[in-house]
């Protein structure tokens, strides 16, 4: 009698939807809308100059998904974006840099390092983004870059940041959301994991979660400050510049948020809002 082994049949499974993610993309995806922050941020800018902004400085620029929307805008513009972190730029010089014609990849750079002491050309608008100066948790740190920022301007060049708030940014709390990339649907988690209102002090995450019951846990966290808007506009009016302007969105009949910033010198108490600021070097 002859014995054979027994067939082992290899294991083919199929890869979960968190396994074949890209958090970059689902990032972009749930969180930017970079064609519309190019046309708030060249509105303003206008309205507060009278001329057009051409060189624009992308701040914690991340995937530089803003740089991109920018130069593509118009033909006149040049982007630069500064991130410390290594393989975000790479990322963004394999996947959105790349995708630009070569004509507006050209007018597009990506630097690597500190955005307080990186010195390109002076820009006519510098933007922070996301929150993501609120890595600087003390003021001292805070004011250090808001005046390397003025430094980097033109004489009638702006800076653009956005900030949150309302008294839901002061508990522990979870958001969750549906959102799509063009090839299938999400949830996108945002979890205020912690809050100290001792020194402010606010620790985040985000996560993913899809249709098959895979999950990207803590794909992005955040150890930020909470910062308060007059905190900001006194910190900016330190650093030097001399106008600031804060932008609140309108409300739709059906009560949801309209999308269009306009200036206003008050605003409701509302549970969460997002808002932008321009300040003028």
């Amino acid at each position: 009698m002859t014995h054979r082994k027994p067939t082992i049949q290899a294991r083919n499974p199929v890869p979960s939807q968190a396994e074949t993610a890209d958090r970059h993309r689902l990032y972009e995806c749930a969180v930017q809308c970079p064609d519309a922050e190019v046309e708030l941020v060249s509105r303003c800018f206008r309205q507060l100059t009278s001329r057009d902004a051409r060189l624009l400085r992308e701040d914690f620029c991340g995937t530089a998904a803003v740089s991109c929307a920018w130069v593509l805008s118009d033909p006149e513009r040049r982007g630069v974006g500064v991130d410390l972190d290594p393989s975000v730029l790479a990322w963004a010089r394999r996947h959105n840099r790349s995708a630009l014609p070569a004509e507006a990849r050209r007018r597009c750079v990506l630097l690597r390092g500190d955005v307080r002491r990186v010195r390109p050309q002076p820009a006519d608008l510098v933007l922070a983004m996301n929150f993501s100066y609120w890595l600087f948790r003390e003021r001292r740190a805070l004011l250090g870059y808001f005046r390397r920022v003025r430094a980097g301007l033109v004489d009638d060049g702006v800076f653009f940041l956005d900030a949150f708030g309302g008294y839901d940014a002061f508990r522990v709390c979870t958001e969750e959301r549906s959102c799509s990339d063009g090839e299938g649907s999400f949830s996108y988690i945002w979890e205020q994991a912690e809050y100290n209102p001792i020194d402010g002090r606010l620790g985040c995450h985000i996560h993913f979660a899809f249709p098959d019951g895979s999950r990207v846990e803590r794909a992005f966290s955040y150890d930020w400050r909470l910062w308060t808007l007059p905190e900001l506009r006194e910190l900016l009016a330190e650093a030097g510049f001399s106008r600031v302007e804060c932008y609140w969105q309108g409300w739709t009949e059906q009560g949801e948020p309209d999308g269009d910033f306009r200036p206003v010198r008050r605003a409701p108490a509302d549970a969460a809002w997002i808002c932008y600021l321009s300040a003028q070097r």
